[in-house]
């Protein structure tokens, strides 16, 4: 296997486009991307093109990089479409990573795209379709049921606190993404078995509010108090709304290169890919532990030696959860992890500098894309007020969707930076 470089990525302020398509956004993220690429658009030999929606919500399926990518001139190449739940812009990457390192080529793209916020005034049935929408990441015919027994649990555990006093009457749940019941089910049984409180997952959600608001490319850009984060709308016990990822569209893109091309290219900053792991789900729990450590088995390291890191936090308690899977901190202590400062900026290992899925923003398709940004970001030491002091290794655990209790799909990269 040859050794693979990122010598490039493009990322655009993830957000909210109601008058821009797929294509539009495309469009936006390889001018960013080619901007500050050693690479010109010609030398791309191969084209991996991440996107999760576009054929349910517009009837866009089949040849979704095609029809992307040849109004900007990119056609005549192998270009593969990747549809991996919330791992499909990790997946694209990990596609164009092995056609490098096969030797297959020596110039790859991976780019994801993705719009995932419906305007208030869509028409309800619009709307709900956008938000079952979410349920295709997993086994329909099995989760539909188990779905309904999760958000039968979220209903009795509002009405009991509005009972207590603890929530007003009508306050919380309402329409939501299913995924936000199946994190605060994984959520209540953690506090049931650790001890876990709601309150350190207000201080992780509070933390990335504090990293989003350095990051100009961040949806949400606001500092939020931990007393905030507790006093937002409640949407499925024990989550707020400011512990969940808003819906929102962006755009994504990377450049990968093989060391023979990255030898003829004389302005190059390159990223090494040290390891890059994709693995699929089964019934059996622990995915995201299995492809960490394989990580840190083809990478030659071990957690202690990673930097900084983004996670796949599509909740507070995503987040907390693989701080325990990529073993920074061991199993049922990721709450006082977190509550120690260990992972803010300043702190040990700082997760999610670029505030994460929860104030980055989760357009599915392109997140695992924007998270390779903020890794080579701060690994070339580009991250401004965010920056990691000293960071040389990061990682990049991104998720997607789930059979049974475990994720779907679930990849690791791990990066290195050159001496700086």
């Amino acid at each position: 296997m040859q050794d693979v470089y990122v010598v490039a990525v493009g990322l655009i302020p993830f957000g909210k486009y109601p008058e821009l398509g797929i294509k539009d956004l495309t469009r936006m993220v390889m001018k960013n991307l080619l901007d500050h690429s050693p690479v010109n658009q010609d030398g791309i030999e191969a084209a991996w093109m991440s996107n999760a929606g576009w054929g349910m919500n517009a009837g866009q399926h089949c040849i979704r990089g095609q029809v992307a990518l040849s109004p900007l001139g990119i056609g005549e190449i192998p270009i593969m479409n990747v549809e991996n739940a919330c791992a499909g812009g990790s997946s694209a990457f990990h596609g164009a990573w092995l056609g490098v390192a096969a030797g297959a080529y020596d110039v790859a793209l991976a780019v994801g795209a993705e719009k995932t916020f419906v305007p208030r005034d869509a028409d309800p049935e619009t709307r709900k379709r956008g938000f079952q929408g979410f349920l295709s990441g997993t086994d329909v015919e099995v989760t539909t049921k188990i779905i309904e027994r999760m958000q039968a649990e979220a209903e009795a555990k509002r009405k009991e606190m509005e009972k207590s006093g603890k929530l007003k009457k009508g306050e919380g749940g309402g329409m939501r993404s299913p995924f936000m019941d199946i994190y605060a089910s994984a959520s209540r049984i953690h506090m049931e078995r650790y001890g876990t409180t709601q309150k350190q997952l207000a201080i992780i959600a509070a933390k990335n509010h504090q990293h989003g608001s350095l990051n100009p490319d961040a949806q949400y850009r606001m500092t939020m108090s931990v007393e905030d984060v507790l006093n937002d709308r409640l949407v499925s016990f024990p989550l707020t709304r400011a512990m969940c990822a808003p819906m929102g569209d962006g755009a994504g893109a990377a450049i990968l290169v093989s060391g023979d091309y990255l030898a003829r290219l004389a302005d190059a900053r390159p990223v090494k890919v040290r390891a890059s792991v994709l693995a699929s789900g089964s019934a059996k729990p622990g995915q995201s532990e299995r492809a960490a450590q394989k990580g840190y088995a083809m990478a030659g390291v071990g957690p202690d030696d990673i930097d900084t890191a983004e996670v796949h936090d599509a909740t507070a308690f995503g987040e907390l959860a693989q701080t325990e899977a990529l073993g920074f901190c061991k199993e049922g202590e990721g709450g006082p992890y977190a509550e120690s400062g260990a992972t803010t900026l300043g702190g040990a290992r700082p997760v999610n500098p670029s505030g994460g899925l929860e104030c980055r923003g989760h357009p599915i398709g392109a997140t695992g894309l924007a998270q390779m940004a903020e890794i080579v970001y701060q690994l070339r030491g580009d991250a401004g007020k965010r920056q990691v002091e000293g960071a040389r290794l990061g990682l990049i655990e991104n998720g997607g969707g789930f059979i049974s209790n475990g994720e779907a799909a679930v990849s690791v990269h791990i990066l290195e930076g050159s001496s700086r």
